[in-house]
C-alpha cells in the first residue's frame, strides 16, 4: 500500500466462507441479475470488506468507524454498528460466522456483535505510531497487521470463538520494515501452517511468510514479480489474489502448499476500479470497495463497491 489507506481482505475458510461455483451463485440468484456495482453513502471512505456464509458484504468506514451490511442481491444497505468518530475508523475486518466482526481500528482492535451492533471488546495498541491494518481468522486466533511497526497482534480465541485478550508478536528473520506503510493484507498459507503478509518494501514489494509461533519471517519466492502497492489479500485454495491499490489491479498468483513459492498467473483490471483496497468473494464474483485514495475526501465524495468475475 501507498498513501493513507488501511488494508484488508475477506478470508474464505471453515469459519467464514462462500460458495465458489458459478452454478451455486446462479441458483441463489433465482434467475435475477445481481448488481455488479452498488453505491455507498457519500463521504463513507470504505477500506475493508468481509463476506461470510450469507450473501451480505460488511464494510467499514475510515471516516467515522461505521459498519454497513450490504445485500449482494439488491445493494440494499443498513447500518450494523455506529462508529465513534474518525479516531476510531474501521479498516480491515473479518466475520467469524458466529455473529462477530473483528475490526482493525488504527490504534486499536475491536470486536463487534453483528446482531446488536455493540462493541464487545476493545484492545488498544501500545505503540505511538500504531496502524492496525488488516486481520485474518484461524481456528485459534485472530491475527492483525500493523503497517508502521514490525509486529503482528494476536487475539487468542476460546472454544466458542470468543476473544481472550491481545498480545504483540514481533516480526523477525527476513522481515524488512520501511519508514512508512509496510505491512498490509494477511492470509494463511494453503497448508495453514503459517501466515502470509503483504510487505510493500521488501525487494520492491512482495509477500512474507510468517511463522505464527515465533514471528520469524521469510520471503515468498515470486520470481521477478513486484507488488509495490500490495494491499488486501485473498486466498482460494492455492491461488492468492493480491489487490494492487494504486495500480487499479489484482495480481493472481499460484502458490505451493507451504506458501514459500509462487508463480504469477494473470492480472485482473477493470475500468471501474478507483483505487480498490481489499477483496472478498461470493459465488463467481470478486467484490472490491473503491477507496479513492488518490483524491482528498470530502463529505460529498462518492464511493462504491464493484464486482468482477472470479475467473475470466
Amino acid at each position: 500500500m501507498t498513501g493513507a489507506a488501511l488494508g484488508g481482505a475477506a478470508l474464505v475458510s471453515p469459519l467464514s466462507g462462500s460458495p465458489l461455483t458459478g452454478t451455486a451463485h446462479a441458483a441463489e440468484q433465482g434467475g435475477r441479475t445481481w448488481p455488479a456495482r452498488f453505491a455507498l453513502p457519500n463521504g463513507f471512505r470504505p477500506e475493508g470488506i468481509a463476506i461470510g456464509r450469507e450473501p451480505y458484504a460488511y464494510l467499514g468506514s475510515l471516516a467515522n468507524g461505521d459498519i454497513l451490511r450490504v445485500s449482494l442481491a439488491t445493494g440494499e444497505r443498513r447500518l450494523v454498528s455506529k462508529g465513534l468518530g474518525e479516531a476510531h475508523g474501521s479498516g480491515g475486518l473479518k466475520t467469524d460466522g458466529r455473529g462477530r466482526l473483528f475490526v482493525s481500528g488504527g490504534s486499536e482492535i475491536r470486536v463487534v456483535d453483528i446482531r446488536s451492533g455493540a462493541v464487545t471488546h476493545v484492545y488498544p495498541v501500545d505503540a505511538p505510531t500504531a496502524m492496525v491494518n488488516d486481520v485474518v481468522l484461524t481456528p485459534s486466533a485472530a491475527w492483525f497487521t500493523d503497517s508502521f511497526n514490525a509486529r503482528l497482534y494476536k487475539v487468542p480465541l476460546g472454544p466458542g470463538g470468543e476473544p481472550l485478550g491481545m498480545e504483540p508478536v514481533p516480526l523477525t528473520g527476513e522481515w524488512v520494515q520501511g519508514t512508512s506503510w509496510t505491512a498490509n493484507g494477511i492470509v494463511r498459507t494453503p497448508d495453514r501452517s503459517a501466515l502470509l503478509v503483504a510487505n510493500n518494501v521488501v525487494d520492491g514489494g512482495g509477500v512474507m511468510r510468517v511463522d505464527p509461533r515465533t514471528g520469524a519471517a521469510s520471503r515468498v519466492g515470486l520470481g521477478d514479480l513486484k507488488l509495490p502497492s500490495g494491499d488486501g489479500l485473498l486466498l482460494l485454495g492455492q491461488v492468492l489474489y493480491v489487490v494492487q491499490n494504486q495500480q487499479n489491479a489484482i495480481d493472481v498468483i499460484r502458490l505451493n502448499a507451504a506458501g514459500t513459492q509462487g508463480t504469477w498467473i494473470r492480472r485482473i483490471t477493470d475500468t471501474r476500479f478507483r483505487i480498490p483496497t481489499t477483496v472478498a468473494v461470493w459465488g463467481d464474483r470478486l467484490y472490491l470497495p473503491n477507496a479513492r485514495m488518490d483524491i482528498t475526501p470530502t463529505p460529498d465524495t462518492e464511493y462504491d463497491v464493484v464486482a468482477v468475475p472470479l475467473r475470466g
